[in-house]
Protein backbone atom coordinates (compact mmCIF):
# COMPACT_ATOMS: atom_id res chain seq x y z
CA UNK A 1 0.00 0.00 0.00
CA UNK A 2 1.66 3.78 -0.95
CA UNK A 3 1.32 6.09 2.04
CA UNK A 4 -0.45 9.50 1.58
CA UNK A 5 2.71 12.06 3.40
CA UNK A 6 1.49 14.54 4.90
CA UNK A 7 2.63 18.54 3.78
CA UNK A 8 5.46 19.11 5.74
CA UNK A 9 5.53 23.03 5.30
CA UNK A 10 2.21 25.01 6.70
CA UNK A 11 -0.74 25.21 3.91
CA UNK A 12 0.28 28.59 2.12
CA UNK A 13 -1.87 31.46 3.82
CA UNK A 14 -2.80 29.60 6.49
CA UNK A 15 -1.39 31.59 9.14
CA UNK A 16 -2.85 35.44 7.71
CA UNK A 17 -6.27 33.73 7.23
CA UNK A 18 -9.19 34.87 8.66
CA UNK A 19 -10.16 31.81 11.69
CA UNK A 20 -12.74 29.29 10.20
CA UNK A 21 -15.07 27.35 12.41
CA UNK A 22 -15.95 24.71 9.78
CA UNK A 23 -14.14 22.97 6.90
CA UNK A 24 -16.22 20.70 4.23
CA UNK A 25 -14.22 17.84 2.58
CA UNK A 26 -15.16 17.09 -0.85
CA UNK A 27 -12.95 14.35 -2.61
CA UNK A 28 -14.17 14.70 -6.57
CA UNK A 29 -13.18 12.17 -9.00
CA UNK A 30 -15.01 12.82 -12.60
CA UNK A 31 -18.31 14.82 -11.27
CA UNK A 32 -18.30 17.70 -13.76
CA UNK A 33 -22.00 17.68 -14.06
CA UNK A 34 -22.67 17.00 -9.99
CA UNK A 35 -20.42 19.99 -9.02
CA UNK A 36 -22.20 23.50 -9.42
CA UNK A 37 -25.33 21.73 -8.31
CA UNK A 38 -23.20 20.03 -5.30
CA UNK A 39 -21.49 23.69 -3.91
CA UNK A 40 -24.60 25.77 -4.41
CA UNK A 41 -26.37 22.97 -1.94
CA UNK A 42 -23.28 23.19 0.55
CA UNK A 43 -23.11 26.75 0.31
CA UNK A 44 -26.51 27.51 0.85
CA UNK A 45 -26.61 25.02 4.11
CA UNK A 46 -23.61 26.61 5.23
CA UNK A 47 -24.67 29.57 5.08
CA UNK A 48 -27.47 29.27 7.02
CA UNK A 49 -25.77 28.57 9.86
CA UNK A 50 -23.39 31.46 10.27
CA UNK A 51 -19.95 30.32 11.31
CA UNK A 52 -16.96 31.01 9.01
CA UNK A 53 -16.74 27.78 6.55
CA UNK A 54 -14.25 27.07 3.82
CA UNK A 55 -15.05 24.13 1.11
CA UNK A 56 -12.22 22.65 -0.07
CA UNK A 57 -12.48 19.89 -3.16
CA UNK A 58 -10.22 18.06 -3.84
CA UNK A 59 -9.82 16.52 -7.05
CA UNK A 60 -8.50 13.17 -7.68
CA UNK A 61 -7.14 13.43 -11.13
CA UNK A 62 -10.09 13.82 -13.02
CA UNK A 63 -10.32 13.41 -16.66
CA UNK A 64 -14.11 14.87 -17.28
CA UNK A 65 -12.72 18.79 -16.39
CA UNK A 66 -13.64 18.23 -13.12
CA UNK A 67 -10.69 20.11 -12.07
CA UNK A 68 -11.81 23.41 -14.66
CA UNK A 69 -14.91 23.94 -13.82
CA UNK A 70 -13.65 23.64 -9.55
CA UNK A 71 -11.90 26.52 -10.90
CA UNK A 72 -14.63 28.34 -12.11
CA UNK A 73 -16.66 27.88 -9.43
CA UNK A 74 -13.80 29.33 -7.28
CA UNK A 75 -14.93 32.53 -8.73
CA UNK A 76 -18.29 32.06 -7.68
CA UNK A 77 -17.42 30.86 -4.01
CA UNK A 78 -15.11 32.57 -2.19
CA UNK A 79 -15.75 30.25 0.51
CA UNK A 80 -14.41 27.54 -2.26
CA UNK A 81 -10.57 26.01 -2.44
CA UNK A 82 -9.78 23.63 -5.21
CA UNK A 83 -6.93 21.46 -4.23
CA UNK A 84 -5.69 19.84 -8.11
CA UNK A 85 -3.58 16.24 -7.52
CA UNK A 86 -1.87 15.21 -10.36
CA UNK A 87 -3.33 12.05 -11.22
CA UNK A 88 -5.74 9.87 -9.47
CA UNK A 89 -4.36 8.57 -6.52
CA UNK A 90 -7.58 7.20 -4.90
CA UNK A 91 -10.23 8.74 -2.66
CA UNK A 92 -8.37 7.93 1.07
CA UNK A 93 -5.38 10.00 -0.60
CA UNK A 94 -7.82 12.85 -1.64
CA UNK A 95 -9.58 12.73 2.20
CA UNK A 96 -5.92 12.88 3.55
CA UNK A 97 -4.92 16.08 1.13
CA UNK A 98 -8.47 17.73 2.17
CA UNK A 99 -7.90 16.80 5.77
CA UNK A 100 -4.38 18.53 5.39
CA UNK A 101 -5.61 22.20 3.97
CA UNK A 102 -8.29 22.14 6.32
CA UNK A 103 -8.28 24.77 8.81
CA UNK A 104 -11.23 24.61 10.81
CA UNK A 105 -12.40 23.56 14.19
CA UNK A 106 -14.58 21.03 12.60
CA UNK A 107 -13.88 19.17 9.84
CA UNK A 108 -17.37 17.68 7.91
CA UNK A 109 -16.59 14.80 4.75
CA UNK A 110 -18.91 14.12 2.39
CA UNK A 111 -19.15 12.65 -1.36
CA UNK A 112 -18.56 14.78 -4.82
CA UNK A 113 -21.99 12.70 -6.68
CA UNK A 114 -25.18 14.37 -4.47
CA UNK A 115 -25.99 10.87 -3.00
CA UNK A 116 -25.04 12.34 0.86
CA UNK A 117 -27.30 15.93 1.34
CA UNK A 118 -25.91 18.41 2.20
CA UNK A 119 -28.54 19.78 4.59
CA UNK A 120 -27.63 17.03 6.93
CA UNK A 121 -24.71 18.66 7.72
CA UNK A 122 -26.30 20.70 10.81
CA UNK A 123 -27.49 17.92 12.75
CA UNK A 124 -24.11 16.18 12.37
CA UNK A 125 -22.82 19.47 14.00
CA UNK A 126 -25.54 19.36 16.45
CA UNK A 127 -24.82 15.55 17.60
CA UNK A 128 -21.15 16.87 18.00
CA UNK A 129 -21.76 19.82 20.14
CA UNK A 130 -23.01 16.63 22.34
CA UNK A 131 -19.49 15.79 23.19
CA UNK A 132 -18.53 13.33 20.62
CA UNK A 133 -15.24 13.36 18.81
CA UNK A 134 -16.85 11.61 15.86
CA UNK A 135 -20.23 11.24 14.17
CA UNK A 136 -20.53 8.90 11.37
CA UNK A 137 -23.67 9.24 8.63
CA UNK A 138 -25.91 5.92 8.28
CA UNK A 139 -27.92 5.63 5.22
CA UNK A 140 -30.72 3.73 6.72
CA UNK A 141 -32.73 3.68 3.36
CA UNK A 142 -29.80 3.49 0.98
CA UNK A 143 -30.52 4.43 -3.04
CA UNK A 144 -28.38 1.90 -4.42
CA UNK A 145 -28.12 -1.53 -6.30
CA UNK A 146 -29.03 -4.24 -4.32
CA UNK A 147 -26.37 -7.07 -5.78
CA UNK A 148 -23.63 -4.63 -6.28
CA UNK A 149 -23.58 -2.13 -3.50
CA UNK A 150 -25.94 -3.05 -0.95
CA UNK A 151 -25.29 -6.72 -0.14
CA UNK A 152 -21.40 -6.30 -0.11
CA UNK A 153 -21.79 -3.16 1.85
CA UNK A 154 -23.85 -5.12 4.68
CA UNK A 155 -21.09 -8.27 4.79
CA UNK A 156 -18.47 -5.49 5.01
CA UNK A 157 -20.00 -3.35 7.89
CA UNK A 158 -21.15 -6.74 9.44
CA UNK A 159 -17.20 -7.85 9.24
CA UNK A 160 -15.52 -4.42 10.33
CA UNK A 161 -17.46 -4.06 13.30
CA UNK A 162 -16.82 -7.33 14.46
CA UNK A 163 -13.02 -7.02 13.99
CA UNK A 164 -12.85 -2.95 14.83
CA UNK A 165 -14.99 -3.61 17.95
CA UNK A 166 -16.20 -0.32 16.40
CA UNK A 167 -20.49 -1.12 16.20
CA UNK A 168 -21.21 1.29 13.53
CA UNK A 169 -23.94 0.26 10.78
CA UNK A 170 -22.45 1.97 7.80
CA UNK A 171 -18.70 2.17 7.71
CA UNK A 172 -18.75 3.16 3.97
CA UNK A 173 -21.13 6.40 4.23
CA UNK A 174 -18.45 9.66 3.67
CA UNK A 175 -20.79 11.65 5.10
CA UNK A 176 -19.13 12.39 8.77
CA UNK A 177 -18.27 15.04 11.03
CA UNK A 178 -14.87 14.97 13.31
CA UNK A 179 -13.05 17.51 15.71
CA UNK A 180 -10.01 18.88 14.09
CA UNK A 181 -8.28 17.25 16.67
CA UNK A 182 -9.13 13.94 15.61
CA UNK A 183 -8.39 14.45 12.42
CA UNK A 184 -4.48 15.13 12.83
CA UNK A 185 -3.92 12.09 14.75
CA UNK A 186 -5.02 9.95 11.68
CA UNK A 187 -2.10 8.76 8.81
CA UNK A 188 -4.50 7.52 5.78
CA UNK A 189 -3.40 5.31 2.97
CA UNK A 190 -4.55 2.44 1.38
CA UNK A 191 -7.86 2.17 1.55
CA UNK A 192 -8.22 3.43 5.19
CA UNK A 193 -10.52 6.03 4.57
CA UNK A 194 -13.44 3.74 5.24
CA UNK A 195 -11.82 2.74 8.44
CA UNK A 196 -11.27 6.30 9.84
CA UNK A 197 -13.83 5.66 12.61
CA UNK A 198 -11.95 2.99 14.22
CA UNK A 199 -8.78 4.37 13.25
CA UNK A 200 -10.18 7.59 15.12
CA UNK A 201 -11.28 4.82 18.17
CA UNK A 202 -7.76 3.59 18.24
CA UNK A 203 -6.87 7.40 19.31
CA UNK A 204 -9.59 7.40 22.10
CA UNK A 205 -12.27 9.45 20.13
CA UNK A 206 -15.70 9.24 21.51
CA UNK A 207 -17.98 7.81 18.54
CA UNK A 208 -21.31 7.90 17.73
CA UNK A 209 -23.74 7.78 14.54
CA UNK A 210 -26.64 9.05 13.33
CA UNK A 211 -29.22 8.04 10.40
CA UNK A 212 -28.79 10.39 7.47
CA UNK A 213 -30.68 11.04 3.83
CA UNK A 214 -29.23 8.93 0.66
CA UNK A 215 -30.07 9.98 -2.59
CA UNK A 216 -29.80 7.84 -5.88
CA UNK A 217 -26.86 8.80 -8.42
CA UNK A 218 -28.37 11.50 -10.87
CA UNK A 219 -25.03 11.81 -13.29
CA UNK A 220 -22.22 9.63 -14.43
CA UNK A 221 -21.67 5.93 -12.84
CA UNK A 222 -20.79 4.71 -9.39
CA UNK A 223 -16.39 4.72 -9.05
CA UNK A 224 -16.95 1.42 -6.62
CA UNK A 225 -17.55 -2.21 -7.46
CA UNK A 226 -16.44 -5.81 -5.66
CA UNK A 227 -12.78 -5.41 -7.18
CA UNK A 228 -12.18 -3.18 -3.84
CA UNK A 229 -13.03 -6.29 -1.36
CA UNK A 230 -9.83 -7.55 -1.35
CA UNK A 231 -8.01 -4.95 -0.65
CA UNK A 232 -10.17 -3.38 2.10
CA UNK A 233 -10.11 -6.94 3.19
CA UNK A 234 -6.69 -6.56 3.58
CA UNK A 235 -6.61 -3.09 5.19
CA UNK A 236 -9.22 -4.45 7.57
CA UNK A 237 -6.45 -6.60 8.89
CA UNK A 238 -4.40 -4.04 9.04
CA UNK A 239 -6.64 -1.84 10.97
CA UNK A 240 -7.06 -5.31 13.60
CA UNK A 241 -3.55 -5.39 14.29
CA UNK A 242 -3.06 -1.80 14.65
CA UNK A 243 -5.93 -1.69 16.76
CA UNK A 244 -4.72 -4.44 18.96
CA UNK A 245 -1.05 -4.47 18.88
CA UNK A 246 0.37 -0.77 17.76
CA UNK A 247 2.81 -0.10 20.54
CA UNK A 248 3.12 -3.68 21.77
CA UNK A 249 3.92 -5.55 18.74
CA UNK A 250 6.10 -8.34 21.05
CA UNK A 251 3.07 -9.27 22.48
CA UNK A 252 1.52 -11.05 19.37
CA UNK A 253 5.03 -12.00 17.31
CA UNK A 254 7.07 -13.23 20.75
CA UNK A 255 3.56 -15.22 22.06
CA UNK A 256 3.64 -16.99 18.52
CA UNK A 257 7.46 -17.10 18.48
CA UNK A 258 7.27 -18.86 21.81
CA UNK A 259 4.67 -21.62 21.51
CA UNK A 260 6.67 -22.55 18.38
CA UNK A 261 9.83 -22.92 19.68
CA UNK A 262 8.23 -25.11 22.75
CA UNK A 263 6.29 -27.34 20.20
CA UNK A 264 9.91 -27.52 17.95
CA UNK A 265 11.44 -28.61 21.10
CA UNK A 266 9.19 -30.94 22.46
CA UNK A 267 8.71 -32.45 19.31
CA UNK A 268 13.13 -32.50 19.26
CA UNK A 269 12.76 -34.13 23.09
CA UNK A 270 9.90 -36.80 22.37
CA UNK A 271 12.27 -37.98 18.84
CA UNK A 272 15.51 -37.78 20.87
CA UNK A 273 13.52 -40.29 23.41
CA UNK A 274 12.54 -42.72 20.44
CA UNK A 275 15.50 -42.76 19.24
CA UNK A 276 17.67 -43.51 22.34
CA UNK A 277 15.24 -45.60 24.53
CA UNK A 278 12.99 -47.27 21.64
CA UNK A 279 16.54 -47.46 19.40
CA UNK A 280 14.48 -46.13 16.58
CA UNK A 281 15.28 -44.83 13.71
CA UNK A 282 13.92 -40.98 13.03
CA UNK A 283 15.93 -39.99 10.20
CA UNK A 284 12.97 -40.79 7.56
CA UNK A 285 9.97 -39.12 9.83
CA UNK A 286 7.94 -36.01 9.02
CA UNK A 287 7.83 -35.14 12.76
CA UNK A 288 11.80 -34.29 12.80
CA UNK A 289 10.82 -31.60 9.80
CA UNK A 290 7.83 -30.40 12.00
CA UNK A 291 10.72 -30.11 14.77
CA UNK A 292 13.10 -28.16 12.81
CA UNK A 293 10.26 -26.15 11.00
CA UNK A 294 8.55 -24.88 14.25
CA UNK A 295 11.80 -24.16 16.25
CA UNK A 296 13.19 -22.09 13.21
CA UNK A 297 9.82 -20.22 12.81
CA UNK A 298 9.68 -19.60 16.76
CA UNK A 299 13.44 -18.52 16.10
CA UNK A 300 12.31 -16.11 13.69
CA UNK A 301 8.67 -15.18 15.07
CA UNK A 302 10.39 -14.13 18.02
CA UNK A 303 12.92 -11.73 16.30
CA UNK A 304 10.09 -10.09 14.23
CA UNK A 305 8.38 -9.05 17.30
CA UNK A 306 11.91 -7.62 18.49
CA UNK A 307 12.42 -6.12 15.46
CA UNK A 308 8.20 -4.45 15.65
CA UNK A 309 9.38 -3.49 19.00
CA UNK A 310 12.35 -1.11 17.57
CA UNK A 311 10.61 -0.12 15.07
CA UNK A 312 7.62 0.94 17.50
CA UNK A 313 10.00 3.13 19.70
CA UNK A 314 11.75 4.40 16.39
CA UNK A 315 8.70 5.75 15.33
CA UNK A 316 7.07 7.35 18.58
CA UNK A 317 10.60 8.92 19.63
CA UNK A 318 11.61 10.52 16.01
CA UNK A 319 8.38 12.29 15.64
CA UNK A 320 8.28 12.85 19.31
CA UNK A 321 4.74 11.00 19.12
CA UNK A 322 3.66 9.90 22.59
CA UNK A 323 1.50 6.48 23.05
CA UNK A 324 -1.23 8.34 25.02
CA UNK A 325 -3.99 11.17 23.94
CA UNK A 326 -4.90 13.76 27.12
CA UNK A 327 -8.66 14.89 26.63
CA UNK A 328 -8.87 17.27 29.15
CA UNK A 329 -6.76 19.23 31.90
CA UNK A 330 -8.33 19.92 35.06
CA UNK A 331 -7.55 22.50 37.06
CA UNK A 332 -5.22 26.09 37.07
CA UNK A 333 -2.46 24.03 38.58
CA UNK A 334 -2.03 21.25 35.98
CA UNK A 335 -2.41 23.76 33.30
CA UNK A 336 1.13 25.37 34.25
CA UNK A 337 2.84 22.39 33.47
Amino acid sequence: MTSVARPTAAVPGAETAAPVDISVVVPIYNEYESLPTLMAAIALVLDGLGRAYEIIAVDDGSTDGSGDRLRELTQRYPSLRAVLLRRNYGQTAAMAAGFDYARGAIVVTLDGDLQNDPADIPRLLARLDEGYDLVSGWRKDRQDNTLTRLIPSKIANWLIAGVTGVELHDYGCSLKAYRAEVIHDLNLYGELHRFLPALAFIEGARITEMPVMHHARRFGTSKYGLGRTLRVAMDMLTVYFMKKFLTRPMHIFGSLGLVSMVAGIALGIYLTLVKFLADQDIGDRPLLVLAVVLFLAGIQLFSFGLLGELMMRTYHESQQRPIYRVREIVGQADLEH
